[in-house]
């Protein structure tokens, strides 16, 4: 379906959706949410996608943070709703979609921009990118779980201060503290995020799954038990076709194909 805010192409088993509001530097407004939403929700019914590629239309902006001119005119209960619903699809993109998501960070990638980052299962970032959470600096907090997904992926330390200070940091300070996979010259950016994407929808989607449930569900729980479900999720590969397919195709010393059955 087309969209007011959201441009969509589809190749080779990858989608790339850029998010394209360049006069509000791409930032956030509720109707973009709901967007987000319709078109995650197409990639996880399609079975033909089998990575999907996240960036900004121009070169100045991933995603600038939310729309202040929405939150300017918020109620306490619109605010609360409006952080739900942002949650909500973020947490679908991480944990529900069961694809790989790669964000290419083209620009700066701030408040809900950079929420939506690290939401992703991987982030690829621009050599000129900036991130940050300067929400405080507008009397205001992260509410699309930047508060709780940076800490689990920078650490409580580090977190705390991008959230007091509100200071962005260059996408070479966010690959020192791990908050970025990798970065990349502004100019090989998209390529070097195809290339990623396109190696990750030839792997077993199945496995794909199993594995970005393990990893997202078992930080969450006790070591041991974590350890339990993992096993659970090893049995479930060895039981797919694809599990017989690639095996055969390493003793055979072929290019396996998958069929995410």
């Amino acid at each position: 379906m087309p969209f007011d805010n959201l441009l969509v192409q589809r190749e080779a088993g990858v989608a790339v959706l850029t998010v394209q509001r360049p006069q509000k530097l791409n930032a956030i407004d509720a109707k973009t949410i709901d967007e987000l939403r319709q078109a995650f929700l197409d990639f996880q019914q399609d079975d033909s996608i089998r990575a999907v590629i996240v960036t900004g239309s121009g070169e100045k902006a991933f995603v600038a943070g939310a729309d202040i001119n929405e939150l300017a005119r918020d109620t306490p209960e619109n605010a609360r709703r409006r952080a739900l619903a942002g949650q909500q699809v973020f947490d679908f993109i991480e944990q529900q979609l069961a694809k790989p998501v790669i964000a290419a960070v083209n620009g700066v990638a701030l408040g809900g921009g950079c929420e939506l980052a690290m939401a992703c299962t991987f982030r690829i970032a621009a050599d000129t990118a900036k991130f940050g959470q300067p929400e405080i600096n507008l009397g205001l907090i992260p509410g699309f779980a930047g508060t709780q997904r940076l800490a689990r992926l920078v650490g409580r330390a580090k977190a705390m201060e991008l959230i007091l200070t509100g200071n962005p940091i260059t996408a070479s300070q966010a690959l020192a503290i791990g908050l970025v996979n990798r970065v990349v010259p502004a100019a090989d950016l998209m390529n070097e995020s195809r290339a990623l994407a396109v190696e990750l929808a030839a792997k077993a989607p199945l496995a794909l799954r199993y594995a970005m449930e393990a990893v997202n569900n078992g930080l969450e729980m006790p070591f041991a038990d974590a350890c339990q479900f993992e096993a659970a999720l090893f049995g479930m590969a060895v039981a797919t076709e694809d599990m017989k397919e690639g095996t055969r195709a390493f003793l055979e010393k072929r290019k396996p194909d998958f069929k995410g059955r």
